[in-house]
């Protein structure tokens, strides 16, 4: 079986998944075949597995960091946030339903068979499993059979590092603390501690540090600098180059829904030299982009009315109406759309039915099925035509079009109303259709056709557009040409490549500041 190693973090945001995709390459650079594992995570932004099961993202990313294929049993539970008070329940990649907080509370316990079978699945294949724990194993109120931090811990009787953020201040509070609120049995489990984020001279550090190992009775085994790598982030959305003050020729304004999902469609785009990717909440902070993206959501629906009470939809359409490149991805794509039907409440207790943006001749109609699946295909039609585009679908609600659907102009059409469902469902978009200025986004490699392209309007089911780097280079040299300026081509670089050396950067980092020889004996000793 493996060896194994754990991080736990005295909070949310501390930097576990970083330092969890450092030790996994650290382990692939000594020869060791490594692999993450996470027992439960809860974030909107998921991923397709290529036997199509839905896993989170953080994990996709620390398997990218240790070469190896992402495998659902590294993720056996994934919560998926619909309200403040209740998530969709994936076990296993397959969703389970719909839980409350509270019901999910009682229930949890029922899914350690599952943990543990995916866990020693994956420890019969590797050398070393490297776990994440979740928010903070000292949350007290939460700490009664726990699945993800000290509870899971027990379970595998892995070792424990524990680490602490001094970027947010107050780190040997941080760390002091938590040690403290564990029980004896759990404070044992800890082997080291990990300080994250930090700015500065370490010389200056050292007596706090003395005292810190003094009072826990624990050794600091790394101060790791703040590392600026450029890695899928699963929980948070990095500020763009323009809010750090920097400018890039190209402006695309992706909308910051409320319940937004899959963001890290974007990175390829904020990787790239010539295109600023900006996150909007407001009307007035829309402006006039060169490119505007409707992102995907968790819940449709319910964004749909976020964006139609705060006045951003109106502001969309009048782009849309005065020419400017629209993309919709997944639940954006569903916006932007004529009708949105929910009968069975998939979406939870929201609207059954909703007029959409009317910007495509697109009907949905949400149901409890799921689809999961990995694509490859070439883009037919709009801003990124002639690209070749692998991804994967993850969405509950099927979209059917009607090619005979007479528009208004965009502008025109915002004060239409509807009590009700459109007259005709519509159909599904026949192979090679192209008619009345309406044709198929991208032809898929087995010959079909999916999503739609009006003029200037855009809509795909295709998450992972981007990450080949063909269709980010494709968007930057149209929206070039649509403003007039000329395009200097950077180097296309593979995003799988990029990520390669943004993952040598991280565990580079992490290595020159860990104790590698103590991190070695933790590992081969255990708990």
């Amino acid at each position: 079986m493996a060896k194994v190693i754990m991080i736990q973090g005295t909070m949310s945001g501390v930097g576990k998944s970083l330092l969890c995709a450092a030790l996994c390459r650290i382990f692939r650079q000594d020869g060791l075949r490594a692999a993450p594992f996470k027992s439960q995570n809860m974030a909107l932004n998921s991923y397709v597995t290529r036997d199509g099961l839905e896993m989170g993202r953080a994990q996709v990313m620390q398997a990218q960091a240790a070469g190896v294929e992402p495998d659902v049993r590294m993720n056996p539970i994934l919560l998926k946030p619909c309200s403040d008070t209740g998530s969709q329940v994936i076990v296993n990649g397959e969703v389970l339903g719909q839980m409350s907080a509270a019901r999910y509370f009682q229930y949890k316990t029922q899914l350690i068979p599952h943990i543990l079978a995916a866990y020693h699945s994956l420890a019969a294949d590797y050398d070393v499993i490297v776990i994440e724990g979740a928010g903070s194993p000292a949350e007290i109120n939460l700490k009664q059979n726990d699945i993800v931090n000290m509870g899971l811990a027990a379970m595998v009787n892995a070792p424990v590092l524990l680490a602490g953020d001094i970027d947010r201040g107050g780190v040997f509070a941080q760390l002091f603390g938590t040690a403290a609120l564990l029980e004896p049995e759990e404070q044992a489990r800890i082997k080291g501690l990990i300080i994250n984020k930090f700015r500065g001279d370490v010389e200056i550090l050292r007596p706090g540090l003395a005292m810190l190992e003094e009072k826990t009775g624990l050794p600091v085994l790394a101060v790791v600098p703040y590392l600026q790598v450029d890695v899928d982030d699963e929980d948070s959305l990095a500020p763009g180059l323009e809010q750090r003050g920097f400018r890039k020729p190209l402006d695309a304004a992706v909308i910051r829904l409320p319940r937004i999902s899959n963001f890290t469609d974007f990175a390829p785009l904020q990787a790239h030299s010539l295109i600023g990717v900006r996150y909007v909440r407001r009307p007035e902070e829309l402006g006039r982009p060169d490119l505007l993206i409707l992102p995907g959501t968790k819940s449709t629906m319910s964004d749909l009315l976020w964006l139609r009470q705060n006045g951003l939809e109106a502001a969309i359409r009048k782009l849309a109406a005065a020419g400017t490149p629209i993309l919709g991805i997944c639940g954006g794509y569903q916006m932007l759309g004529r009708t949105l039907q929910d009968p069975a409440g998939t979406e939870g207790d929201g609207p059954r039915f909703l007029r959409g943006m009317e910007l495509l001749p697109a009907d949905t109609v949400f149901s409890s099925q799921k689809t999961r699946t990995r694509v490859e295909g070439v883009v037919q039609n709009g801003i990124l035509s002639g690209a070749h585009v692998v991804g994967y679908e993850i969405h509950s609600g099927h979209t059917t079009i009607d090619s005979s659907t007479q528009f208004e102009p965009a502008a025109a059409a915002g004060g239409k109303d509807s009590s009700g469902p459109a007259d005709a469902a519509g159909s599904e978009i026949p192979s090679g259709w192209d008619t009345g200025g309406v044709s198929a986004f991208c032809r898929l490699s087995d010959g079909r056709t999916e999503g739609c392209v009006r003029e200037n309007v855009s809509g795909t089911y295709l998450h992972g557009l981007f990450d080949s780097g063909e269709a980010a280079e494709m968007l930057a040299k149209d929206l070039c040409r649509r403003k007039g300026i000329s395009y200097a081509k950077a180097a296309l670089v593979e995003r799988t490549a990029y990520l390669d050396a943004q993952y040598d950067i991280l565990a580079d980092g992490v290595r020159s500041a860990m104790d590698m020889k103590a991190l070695y004996r933790i590992l081969e000793d255990g708990a």
